[in-house]
């Protein structure tokens, strides 16, 4: 095999496609030496630059680039003009950015910790966070600010300077007025100057959900009834294993013999087996309408979300057989209605009222008859349903959403109106609870089920 040289080729870079053969083609020598230098000098330089532009913006502040701006303009201006004001404007400014360099100078030798007391509160109780800072460095540390965004704001804690190995442990509050999913954290230090021109902010700890739920109450077992009532009810369809008796029959292939009635067998001569009519086991539905129309305001809808996790809650607690669903949304560019609805996770009581926390009623969502129409074709085997829904849904619309249902379902309708003193009207199929307040609740249930 024979060699080729590189005598063979005009230069030993030729055929390469780099970046060097971009600027100086197949030159060499020192003049294209020095032309890749300067570009790599200007590229690491660059780099740099760019660093430090992102360390200085994510610490100056606005007022800070303001006054960046104002001191060469004022100086140019000063000794061009002779203004005296304006050369003590700009030497002043560069006195307070030089002070301001001075408060980012330096570490905090210190450890943060936050700690939210409960995972799951209901709502309006009192929950508070706790923030515990230890001086974990070899001298006295300052004062510090440590601030914990809550939701939508910020809780302040001014912690006092510390010794070595001290702590402080300062508690704060947490807003629960409304239900939902409350973002706690992360803890972060400041260091700013006075004026403003210079933050920079430490993150010391995650961020932290509290879920807010929605109150509920507890619903006695006696209001209940209804739902045991309707526990073992023997139905039409027949099977060869069950509680209800119903006929004998002649024995079959495949029949079991413990299911031989003997006496019969004896009189007819023939193998006779007892049939049985098929019980069934309670499924109750609960559907929570999300339409803003069905409502006449914030509180009617806040009382149906708990009227739906007490519900919810006492059919998990007794380990029955429960479907919770609410409307679904249609997006806001859907060329068409979206008629569906969305199950909420019966799997614990904790799940459920996870998923009611943060349930908000939309214009979009379907009402309370298209949820019936639904719910009443896809979950199977339905026997109590109950329509929760606010005081401007008609009674028409209610008797209209009780036939979407197959006969014999016991459907339960609880309109949610605080202007209203509690009542009870019932029709075939139907029964209409209306409640003032949630403590309604138990009560109402009693009366539908001594009716």
């Amino acid at each position: 095999m024979t060699l080729r040289s590189d005598s063979h080729y005009p230069t030993a870079t030729e055929g390469l496609t780099n970046a060097r053969t971009k600027l100086v083609g197949n030159r060499t020598g020192f003049v294209a030496d020095a032309v890749i230098t300067t570009v790599r000098f200007a590229g690491a330089l660059r780099s740099v630059l760019a660093r430090l532009a992102r360390r200085a913006a994510a610490v100056v502040t606005p007022l800070g680039w303001v006054v960046l701006a104002i001191i060469p303009v004022a100086l140019f201006a000063g000794y061009g003009l002779g203004w005296v004001e304006l050369v003590v404007a700009g030497f002043a400014g560069v006195v307070l950015v030089a002070v301001a360099v001075v408060y980012l100078i330096g570490r905090n030798s210190i450890e943060i910790g936050l700690d939210v007391a409960h995972s799951r509160v209901v709502v309006g109780e009192v929950a508070t966070g706790t923030v515990t800072v230890r001086n974990a460095g070899i001298g006295r540390t300052l004062g510090v600010t440590v601030e914990i965004p809550v939701a939508h704001g910020l809780a302040e804690i001014a912690v006092p300077s510390l010794a070595r190995g001290a702590q402080s442990v300062q508690r704060f509050s947490i807003p629960t007025r409304r239900r939902g999913v409350v973002a706690v954290g992360p803890a972060r230090t400041v260091r700013a100057d006075p004026i403003g021109l210079v933050r920079r902010e430490l993150l010391w700890t995650d961020s932290t959900d509290l879920y807010i739920h929605p109150r509920t109450i507890g619903i006695p077992s006696m209001s209940a009834g209804l739902v045991r009532d309707l526990e073992g009810s023997p139905t039409r369809d027949l099977t060869n294993s069950d509680i209800a008796f119903h006929a004998l029959r002649e024995y079959q292939p495949g029949d079991e013999r413990r299911n031989i009635h003997w006496r019969s067998t004896a009189k007819t001569g023939t193998y006779m087996v007892r049939q049985f009519e098929q019980t069934r086991r309670s499924h109750l539905v609960i559907a929570l309408s999300l339409a803003h129309a069905d409502y006449a305001s914030d509180e009617e809808f806040e009382m149906a979300v708990s009227v739906a996790g007490s519900l919810g809650s006492r059919a998990i607690r007794e380990i029955r057989e429960v479907s919770v669903v609410v409307s679904e949304k249609t997006p806001e560019f859907a060329a068409r209605k979206v008629v569906a609805v969305r199950a909420l996770s019966t799997r614990s009581r904790v799940k459920l009222l996870d998923e009611l926390a943060v349930v908000e009623s939309a214009e979009t969502a379907i009402a309370i008859t298209d949820i019936a129409r639904v719910a009443g074709a896809q979950v199977a085997g339905v026997s109590v349903a109950f329509l929760i829904c606010g005081s401007t849904t008609t009674a028409t619309e209610l008797r209209a959403a009780s036939t979407k249902f197959p006969v014999g379902v016991e459907v339960i309708a609880v309109v949610c109106d605080p202007d209203a003193a509690p009542s009870l009207r019932t029709a075939p199929g139907l029964s209409v609870l209306t409640i003032g307040y949630l403590e309604d609740l138990p009560k109402s249930l009693a009366r539908v089920v001594a009716a």
